[in-house]
């Protein structure tokens, strides 16, 4: 029995100006509506996390719109086979929350994957929204 185990790469050998450019597409896909942030059963961090710091769809609109390319840190492939040809973007944005009535200086972590719907059109899925959990370095600063 074959059991490899498929080890997730990290692509760093991206230019600012590429990076940029992924964001334009992001900001783009977020204005016309054409994003969700994953709150499934699969998800619970990203779901405590945004009621934790009481985020509304403004707020979480706001950090997404205003990522810039120095928050880039890598990008991975989807681990899920059925996507393997996509590429997962990350991201760590430094914002003021809300957590109970003090506002706190929060590391956010921020997947992100786009993907084309059935019709051909792109559709980005913010699979990773939650306080960052692990060392991470930006690609920039």
């Amino acid at each position: 029995m074959d059991s490899t185990n498929k080890e997730t790469k990290k692509y760093t050998s991206f230019t600012p100006e590429e990076i940029k450019e992924y964001i334009v597409n992001i900001r783009k896909l977020i204005i016309e509506g054409k994003y969700t942030i994953s709150k499934n059963q699969n998800r619970k961090e990203n779901v405590d996390f945004i009621e934790n710091y009481k985020i509304d769809s403004k707020k979480e609109k706001g950090i997404l719109l205003n990522l810039e390319y120095d928050d880039f840190c890598y990008a991975v492939d989807n681990e899920k086979e059925e996507f393997a040809h996509e590429k997962l973007y990350i991201f760590c944005k430094e914002c003021e929350l809300d957590s109970w009535g003090e506002l706190e200086l929060v590391e956010v972590y921020i997947k992100i994957n786009i993907s084309e719907t059935r019709k051909g059109n792109e559709f980005m899925i913010v699979v990773s929204f939650h306080k960052r959990n692990k060392p991470i370095k930006y690609l920039f600063k």
